[in-house]
């Protein structure tokens, strides 16, 4: 995926989304620390190991740094930080990238509890899901949330993501299998683009409210 499509950097006013670097580490780790527990509800977990299968932890943040270029290199995933008016304030990945037939990934993110509700992210996935079409070549992007994540429902929706049903048990997410809704857009729903559509929405002030901008990631 190296080329026009990986590394870029992508923006939209005070939004950019760019490659996470190592030397993101502090800003990363200081945002993470003070939103843990406003994220708490949403964030994926790893379930305790099965007898027959192994021990899985929670990377390092250079572990997981290293995890994610290797599957950009490999054309993968998309990995970003977002960043809103010069410093870092969160993280957006476009994952479970499939090629041949199916030409779709995934999206999932997270942003800091004090910028949520100024539109950083639809701005961040509008901005994700331009890319994916117009320069990676991606078909179809799916968004899952769990039903009781109201504003991040709320982000997709007023992007235009249609809600095709539930995925029971989806993911490990704070102690427990939850249950996940899909959202879904194609490349031939948005022929103006993304970002257009959202600049339409807000300005006729339709902006979500604040809240856990959070999907599955």
């Amino acid at each position: 995926m190296n080329g026009p499509t990986w590394p870029v950097a992508l923006a939209d006013g005070d939004v950019i989304l760019r490659p996470i670097r190592m030397r993101d580490q502090s800003a990363w780790r200081e945002v993470n620390r003070r939103n843990r527990e406003w994220l708490r509800p949403w964030e994926a977990t790893i379930p305790p190991p099965a007898p027959w299968g192994p021990v899985v932890r929670r990377p390092t943040y250079r572990q997981m740094v290293r995890h994610l270029r290797a599957e950009a290199n490999a054309g993968r995933m998309l990995p970003f930080v977002i960043e809103y008016q010069g410093r870092l304030v969160g993280q957006l990945t476009v994952a479970g990238i499939t090629w041949g037939s199916m030409c779709a990934g995934h999206i999932g993110y997270w942003v800091d509890r004090e910028v949520a509700g100024r539109g950083v992210m639809p701005t961040a996935v509008a901005l994700a899901v331009d890319h994916c079409f117009a320069r990676v070549g991606l078909h179809r992007i799916e968004v899952c949330i769990r039903p009781e994540n109201g504003p991040s429902r709320r982000v997709v929706e007023k992007l235009g993501f249609r809600e095709e049903g539930l995925r029971p048990r989806y993911l490990h997410i704070d102690g427990a299998w939850r249950d996940h809704l899909v959202y879904a857009l194609t490349v031939e729903e948005v022929p103006e683009g993304l970002v257009s559509r959202w600049h339409r929405t807000r300005d006729r002030g339709a902006e979500p409210p604040p809240g856990p901008d959070t999907g599955a990631r």
